[in-house]
C-alpha cells in the first residue's frame, strides 16, 4: 500500500534542507514518508549530482575573510558562475565554512565541507569547490576584503591595527607573489613613499601576508 505525503512533510523537509518541493517529495515517497530516511535519500542524491559535476571549470566564487582576537582566516569557494556568486545560499556556504575555519580551525572545516558543498551543488546545478585556505596568527593582524573577489592577511611585528589594515589593503591591490616585493612598492595611499618606508618609520616588520583572488 502506498503512503500518502503530505504537504507538511514536503514543507518540513524542504526548510530543514533548502532543496526543492519536487526533489523533497520524490525523497520522501521513497523513504515512505520516513524523514530520516528521506534525509539520507537526499544527501546520496547530493553526492551523486556534485560527482557528476566535478570536472566542469570554476571560474567564479568568493573569497571571506574572518577575525577574532589574534587570528585570522581567509576562505576562498569556487562555483562556475558570476550568477551563482551572488546566490545567497553560496554566500552563506562560504559565512558558514569561514566561521568553521576561525573557530575550529581549516583542517576539521576542510573534512566537514563536503558535504555543506554538495548540498548547494544540488540547489544551484554548478560545480562548486573550495579554494585556497589560510590562517594566519599574530598581535597585530590587518585584513582587507575587495568585492568579495580578493582578500589578503597581514601580520605585522607590532604597530597599530591601522596601519596593518592599510598595508592588507595594498596587498590587495598590488598582490605581491613574496614580502621583500612587497616592500619596494610604492604604497598606493601615498606613491612618495615605499612600503618598506612606511615600515621603518612605525619601527615594525611584516611578519606573514596572504592575499588570494578569484
Amino acid at each position: 500500500m502506498s503512503i500518502q505525503i503530505t504537504t507538511e512533510q514536503v514543507k518540513e523537509l524542504r526548510e530543514s534542507t533548502g532543496i526543492s518541493v519536487m526533489q523533497c517529495k520524490r525523497a520522501l515517497e521513497e523513504a515512505a514518508g520516513d524523514m530520516k530516511k528521506a534525509l539520507a535519500i537526499l544527501k546520496k542524491t547530493s553526492s551523486d549530482i556534485a560527482l557528476k559535476k566535478v570536472n566542469r571549470e570554476v571560474k567564479d566564487g568568493r573569497v571571506s575573510v574572518k577575525m577574532e582576537g589574534n587570528k585570522a582566516v581567509l576562505v576562498s569557494l569556487h562555483c562556475e558562475t558570476d550568477f551563482v556568486a551572488k546566490n545567497e545560499d553560496f554566500a552563506k556556504l562560504l559565512e558558514t565554512l569561514s566561521s568553521k575555519a576561525l573557530k575550529e580551525g581549516p583542517e576539521k572545516m576542510k573534512a566537514e565541507a563536503k558535504e555543506l558543498i554538495d548540498a548547494v551543488i544540488q540547489k544551484t546545478g554548478e560545480n562548486i569547490q573550495l579554494g585556497a585556505v589560510f590562517e594566519v596568527s599574530g598581535r597585530v593582524l590587518g585584513v582587507y576584503v575587495h568585492n568579495n573577489k580578493i582578500a589578503a592577511i597581514v601580520s605585522l611585528e607590532n604597530g597599530s591595527l591601522g596601519l596593518a589594515r592599510d598595508i592588507a589593503m595594498h596587498v590587495a591591490a598590488m598582490q605581491p607573489e613574496n614580502i621583500p616585493e612587497l616592500l619596494g612598492q610604492a604604497f598606493i595611499k601615498n606613491s612618495e613613499e615605499t612600503i618598506g618606508q612606511l615600515l621603518e618609520k612605525a619601527g615594525t616588520k611584516i611578519k606573514e601576508m596572504k592575499v588570494y583572488s578569484i
